[in-house]
């Protein structure tokens, strides 16, 4: 496993964790409590959008297998909402599924512990300079 900090204020708000990220792959979790929850007791959506597109997102920021991770910002993500969620622990797993020199394009997995699947996204991404710090 590569695992690499996510260095995302959201996700950390969020309690969203990287597990593992390398060259076309990687993987978030949740555990997922009552903030994270809709008014009917389920997963909220926007939550679950966070989750696959940083999940595509990912997938896509290391050129090579332990490389340092790039940057990159979202141009179009698609998501279907297949099952529902109210709690335990839950998976996105993404992936590349094609690579051009400015954009690439992948697709991720929302599944909770028994595999079940929870949704599923596709995405274009734009790849983008570091952002300046300022100093």
């Amino acid at each position: 496993m590569n695992s690499h900090d996510a260095e995302n204020p959201l996700l950390d708000y969020l309690g969203i964790t990287l597990v593992d990220v390398g060259a076309g792959r990687s993987t978030f979790q949740i555990d997922v409590g009552p903030r994270h929850l809709n008014r009917q007791g389920r997963l909220q959506g926007g939550v679950a959008a966070t989750l696959l597109d940083a999940a595509c997102g990912y997938a896509g920021l290391a050129e090579h297998e332990g490389g340092a991770l790039g940057q990159a910002l979202t141009v179009m993500l698609g998501i279907s909402y297949i099952g529902k969620a109210s709690g335990g622990r839950l998976s996105a797993v993404g992936k590349l599924t094609k690579k051009g020199r400015t954009m690439y394009f992948a697709s991720a997995e929302l599944v909770n512990d028994a595999g079940e699947l929870i949704a599923t996204a596709q995405g274009a991404f734009k790849r983008s300079a570091a952002p300046s710090t300022g100093d």
